[in-house]
């Protein structure tokens, strides 16, 4: 996981609420979700090929509430037109993929995402034995805010990354309801309930693939672009924890391979230390615009190159 807990519903500011919990550990007997029904996602060990292929994906990764420059991104990539056919979402990148999956454009999210109290989404009456919210209000509000749309249904072919707690394997939904996805991509571990669906147990995408380039790989794309908005190597302040080193190390262990193999890479340089307040928000947004505007020469060169030279 991230120096700050993983984003997880840009558009209720939810971290402020976290910061006012945290200090309160707090648990109770009641059970998680397990959402069976007709439309539960279906959960695959490999993304299923798409037709006709895609042939630009685009990568959203985890970061918590750096997940705020893939908005400032999304707003360069629209202004020089490059044609997204596909977009993979992992933890805060399932959200603002789920926005931009359905047609919002990257302004329209940015507009959203100041709006609405941070006490909105989150169920803090109710708390749990594995994690201290549950969840449901963010559900409810993607279902809400996109009127029951399945994945499969939505105008760009999106697929979504979480992670099966039993044994932190990345597993990817491709169809069924938005909503329980994007809760199970997000669902972080020890903070958020687990997602239960056909009775198997789902937590945050961070814990197994954070930047989930072998998706679009698998889907069959033809150029993939990755985002990580995680801090760069070498950059923890002085008087970080060893425990905090490690984790840190393990999570770049995780996307160090998965961005080796993606066609073009942005990463924009943000703060180690992320925060949950506004001034932050517009920060790691106004980066990510700032980042994407400075690569967006090299990423069309390279883009078109690949695309002009198929076999």
């Amino acid at each position: 996981m991230d120096p700050i807990l993983s984003f997880n519903g840009f558009s209720m500011l939810v971290f402020r609420c976290l910061l006012i919990t945290s200090a309160c550990y707090l648990t109770s007997c009641s059970k998680s979700l397990n959402y069976v029904a007709e439309d539960s996602p279906k959960a695959l060990a490999k993304v299923s090929e798409i037709y006709p292929k895609p042939k630009i994906a685009l990568v959203l990764g985890s970061g918590g509430p750096r997940g705020y420059a893939h908005i400032g991104i999304l707003k360069v990539l629209e202004r020089n037109q490059v044609p997204i056919d596909m977009v993979v979402g992992s933890s805060v990148g399932s959200l603002v993929g789920a926005f931009w999956a359905a047609g919002y454009s990257a302004d329209e999210i940015s507009e959203i995402a100041s709006e609405g109290g941070p006490l909105t989404l989150f169920d803090f009456s109710i708390f749990l034995e594995k994690g201290w919210i549950k969840g449901q209000r963010l559900q409810d509000y993607v279902n809400g805010q996109f009127d029951n749309v399945k994945i499969e249904d939505l105008p760009k072919s999106l697929v979504i990354v979480a992670t099966r707690e039993i044994d932190g394997s990345p597993r990817f939904f491709q169809q069924g309801n938005l909503g329980v996805a994007v809760r199970a991509s997000s669902a972080v571990k020890d903070v958020f309930a687990p997602v239960g669906i056909n009775h198997v147990t789902y937590i945050d995408a961070d814990e197994s693939l954070p930047v989930a380039v072998e998706a679009a790989r698998q889907a069959g794309a033809t150029f993939i672009i990755a985002i990580d908005v995680s801090a760069r190597e070498g950059v923890a302040p002085k008087g970080t924890s060893k425990k905090q080193l490690k984790k840190d190390a393990l999570r770049r262990g995780r996307i160090n391979p998965q961005v080796e193999i993606a066609d073009f890479l942005l990463h924009p340089d943000l703060d180690y230390k992320a925060g949950p307040w506004k001034k932050y928000f517009k920060h790691a947004e106004k980066e990510g615009e700032k980042y994407a505007e400075s690569m967006i020469e090299e990423l069309l060169e390279a883009m078109n190159f690949k695309l002009n030279n198929l076999d």
